[in-house]
C-alpha cells in the first residue's frame, strides 16, 4: 500500500472539504479516504469505516499519489458517441426542399423523422436550433403599380413636410363592419373561479360602413355610418369633413384606388377647388394612416363586442371616436433603416 504524505497546505484544502456544507457528498468521501490513509489507517479498514469497497479506497488513494488534489476530480469523460451529425442536419434540410407526401399540406416533425429513418425529438431540437418553424407562414403583398415610386413619395412628403398652411386628411372605408350579438358573461368554475368571456354562438344584426378621416397633423377622427360604400356616400362624407374646414386652406386627401374614390363629379370639384386628391399605389394600403387607426378601432372597441342592432353598433363605435379624440395625437412617420442579415438556418445555404 504506497503511503499518503500529505503538505501542511493539502491537509488544510481536504478538511475544508470535509467541513464545506457545500462539497459534494462524492468529493467529501473522497477527502476522507486521503485523510484516513495519511493517518496510517488500511484500506479494509477505510472500507469499512465509510462502507465502500476496498477497490474505490485504493483509486483515489493512488489518484491522490500520483496527482494530488487534482486527481480527486472526476476525469472528462467522452459520453455516448452521436447518433445523429451534420450530416442528419443536411438531410433534413434537403427534405425540406421537397414537397410532402400525397395528401399532405406541409412537413411537421414525425413526418420528417418517418421519411428519414430518425427520431422525431432530434428534428424537433434541430428545428429550434436552427429556428425553422414548419407551421408558420409568412405573407407578402407586392405592389405592381408602376408609378409606386412617384406615388409613395408624394404621400410620404405630405406626413413629413406638407405644404404651409395646409390640411392633410387620410381618408377610406371599412366596410361590413358586423353587430355580432354573442352571449357574454361570468362563467364560475367548479375550482372557485371566475372566468368572463362569450359563447362560440351569436347572431348577425346586420352591418354597418364606417367611412373615416383622420387629420396627419393632429391625430383627430371624423367619422361616419353608411350603409353603403358607393359613390354618393363618399361625397356625402367629405361634404360633412370639409363644412368645417376653413375654406382658405388647401386640403390634400388620401385615398386608395377603389372606384368610388375616382373620377367624382366635375360639379363636385367645382364646389370644393381646394380639394387635392393623392390616390396610393396599388396594393399599397399600408401608406394610408387611417388604416392604422382602423387596426386600433378593432383592437380596441370592435374586438369581442356584442351588440343586439346597428344602431348599437354604431354609436358603440362613436363613443370610442370620441374618447380617442381626447387623447388624439399624430403618428411618428418614420422610415426605418433595414440592415441585410444573414440567415444561419438558410435551406438553401446549409444543404450544399
Amino acid at each position: 500500500m504506497q503511503v499518503v504524505v500529505l503538505q501542511d497546505d493539502e491537509r488544510q484544502l481536504l478538511e475544508r472539504l470535509m467541513r464545506g456544507r457545500k462539497t459534494e457528498v462524492r468529493l467529501r468521501q473522497r477527502a476522507d479516504i486521503v485523510l484516513r490513509s495519511s493517518a496510517g489507517t488500511s484500506d479494509k479498514q477505510i472500507a469499512a469505516a465509510l462502507g465502500i469497497s476496498r477497490s474505490v479506497v485504493a483509486k483515489w488513494r493512488t489518484r491522490f499519489v500520483l496527482e494530488g488534489p487534482a486527481g480527486l476530480v472526476d476525469k472528462p469523460r467522452s459520453g455516448k458517441p452521436a447518433t445523429y451529425d451534420a450530416k442528419t442536419e443536411r438531410r433534413i434540410l434537403a427534405k425540406l426542399e421537397e414537397p410532402p407526401p400525397d395528401g399532405y399540406g406541409s412537413w411537421n416533425g414525425p413526418l420528417l423523422a418517418k421519411a428519414l429513418g430518425i427520431s422525431s425529438d432530434y428534428v424537433w431540437r434541430f428545428l429550434r436550433k436552427s429556428s425553422i418553424s414548419l407551421q408558420r407562414r409568412r405573407s407578402w403583398c407586392i405592389s405592381t403599380d408602376p408609378q409606386f415610386t412617384e406615388k409613395s413619395a408624394d404621400i410620404v412628403a405630405l406626413y413629413l413636410a406638407p405644404p404651409q398652411n395646409a390640411i392633410v386628411l387620410c381618408v377610406d372605408e371599412k366596410p361590413s363592419v358586423q353587430a355580432l350579438d354573442r352571449h357574454q358573461g361570468w362563467l364560475k368554475m367548479p375550482n372557485g373561479r371566475s372566468l368572463t368571456g362569450f359563447s362560440h354562438e351569436y347572431k348577425r344584426r346586420g352591418t354597418s360602413t364606417l367611412i373615416a378621416a383622420l387629420e396627419v397633423a393632429t391625430g383627430l377622427v371624423t367619422a361616419g355610418h353608411f350603409k353603403t360604400k358607393k359613390k354618393k356616400d363618399f361625397m356625402a362624407f367629405l361634404d360633412d369633413v370639409l363644412k368645417g374646414m376653413p375654406p382658405d386652406r388647401q386640403i390634400h386627401i388620401i385615398c386608395d384606388n377603389f372606384s368610388s374614390h375616382k373620377n367624382l363629379p366635375q360639379a363636385w370639384h367645382d364646389k370644393h377647388p381646394t380639394v387635392a386628391f393623392h390616390f396610393t399605389p396599388t396594393h399599397a394600403s399600408w401608406l394610408n394612416q387611417i388604416e392604422t387607426w382602423f387596426s386600433i378601432l378593432w383592437r380596441n372597441s370592435l374586438r369581442g363586442a356584442s351588440f343586439d342592432s346597428v344602431p348599437a353598433l354604431c354609436q358603440h363605435m362613436d363613443h370610442f371616436i370620441h374618447a380617442y379624440n381626447q387623447e388624439a395625437h399624430p403618428f411618428e412617420w418614420k422610415r426605418a433603416t433595414c440592415k441585410p442579415k444573414t440567415i444561419s438556418h438558410s435551406l438553401t445555404n446549409l444543404c450544399k
